[in-house]
């Protein structure tokens, strides 16, 4: 049996981690029947990790208390058969935890995603929803979950032509491990968390994308982030209104705050017509956050092709190769889980600044900031082999609404920068915006104005209407 001695750092770290939906710790005293239950929820959503011997926040508030081990090896034998018992059996890794200044031995269990759908004894099918294994009693969506379980990954791919030492020696993987808790030797780090074979040591293309600097040059497939920057609003840009083009690569994690970094900047030199007057193109932070790591950690890394992000004047659309997976459709993506990079995924969620740290909440949070920020929703859509995410910066206000709210911080409004606001794309409907607010006395034509300088103002009335 594997017995591991760690310092009381790390055993600390362990006492204090956040539980979520790859990590849950529990006390010595659960009953089989309960670990039984969390292995079954991490083998039927993403994988994780369960530590036997460290209290949970409700039974242990004071973190340097938590550590409740096991007085011998042999008490926590009960917890193991509960596991083994499973059916289907459970793709899983365990070891003993022993720390010098704490009382009693814990037990680590890493269990993995499986292709298979698991019961407990009791015949209940559970599966991990953030910090909790909740139970699946629907048939339908146990047969759902069934059909999304018979997809095979990319990331499980082997790369025969790359040693395992190329990515355990690489500097992103040895400055992941130096904020990791246990202390982990990065080839047992990469065979434990299954990112290298283990009976052959090859290399899995997860492992690759995850810590190699240049991870198209070793899979091979493009997989890079490509972000084009267009001078207009048009669905079809002509090539004279492409102003920048750059592409990034990196490890996913360096390439996640790269992207964004990047597109943040971009943004920042594009000025719009907005209800306070021409200003900085501006998103929620978090909306821009999360939809590139959406786009990132669930694309469908067997297409050889960048992620895709195209800045327009009006919009910004991110497209991510790869239809929605398993049972996803653009209907339920937003209470739909499943992950098709499990592995990556799993990975990403254990850096200490996780870019993935609210699983399941990524859209969830954009739809809401976008609505927070007065902006209309995201539009999702599957266009050819892509889900494409489009960001428009278009107020929630109606057409009239966004009119004078524009006239409130300007004397006049044209046509076009109505178009603009409105996101109408047509000059004839925007006119009868301008009619409606006419016929109501609030608006009339600016005098000796005509043609393409027409424009409107308030009316004696219209200036009234906040006063």
């Amino acid at each position: 049996m594997n017995i591991k001695t760690i310092e009381q750092t790390e055993a600390d770290d362990l006492s204090s981690r956040e539980e979520s939906h790859f990590f849950d710790r529990k006390s010595f005293l659960i009953k089989g029947a309960k670990v039984q239950k969390i292995a079954v929820a991490f083998a039927n959503a993403d994988g994780g990790e369960v530590i036997i011997g460290i209290a949970d926040e409700k039974e242990e508030s004071d973190p340097a208390k938590r550590w409740k081990g096991a007085p011998r090896i042999e008490d926590l034998n009960s917890h193991l058969q509960a596991v083994f018992e499973v059916t289907p059996s459970l793709d899983l890794k365990y070891e003993i935890l022993k720390c010098e200044s704490k009382p009693g031995y814990t037990l680590r269990i890493l269990v993995e995603k499986s292709s298979e759908v698991h019961k407990t004894t009791d015949g209940t099918v559970y599966q991990r929803h953030g910090a909790q294994s909740l139970p699946i009693k629907d048939p339908q969506r146990i047969t759902q979950l069934s059909f999304a379980k018979g997809a095979t990954s990319f990331e499980d791919q082997t790369l025969k032509e790359i040693p395992a030492e190329q990515i355990a020696e690489s500097k992103e993987l040895t400055e992941f491990l130096s904020e990791y808790s246990p202390k982990t030797d990065p080839l047992e780090f990469c065979i434990n968390q299954n990112l290298l074979d283990y009976k052959t040591w090859e290399t899995k293309v997860s492992a690759a994308l995850l810590f190699h600097p240049y991870p198209s040059a070793v899979i091979p497939r493009k997989c890079a982030v490509k972000i084009t920057r267009y001078e207009t609003k048009d669905d079809d840009p002509e090539r004279d209104h492409l102003t920048e083009q750059i592409t990034i690569e990196k490890a996913l994690y360096p390439l996640i705050k790269e992207t964004v970094q990047a597109v943040e900047k971009i943004m920042s030199s594009v000025k719009v017509w907005n209800s306070d007057g021409l200003k900085k193109l501006n998103y929620p932070p978090e909306a821009i956050w999360e939809v590139i790591v959406n786009a990132l950690i669930h694309r469908d890394y067997s297409i050889s092709d960048d992620t895709q992000i195209i800045i327009y004047n009006n919009r910004i659309e991110i497209l991510s190769p790869g239809r929605l997976p398993g049972y996803v459709t653009v209907e339920n993506i937003l209470d739909a889980r499943y992950a098709r990079n499990s592995k990556i995924v799993r990975t990403l969620n254990r850096y200490k600044e996780a870019p993935n740290k609210d699983l399941g909440e990524g859209l969830n949070t954009t739809f809401q900031k976008m609505k927070e920020w007065g902006l209309k929703s995201p539009e999702i859509i599957e266009e050819g082999n892509y889900v494409k995410v489009t960001l428009p910066h278009i107020p929630l206000a109606t057409p009239t609404e966004a009119i004078l709210n524009f006239l409130k911080t300007n004397n006049t409004i044209t046509n076009q920068q109505t178009r603009d606001i409105t996101g109408i794309k047509s000059e004839n409907l925007v006119k009868i915006e301008f009619y409606k607010l006419r016929d109501e006395g609030l608006l009339e034509r600016v005098p000796g104005l005509k043609g393409p300088k027409s424009a409107w103002q308030l009316t004696s009335k219209g200036k009234l209407i906040d006063k």
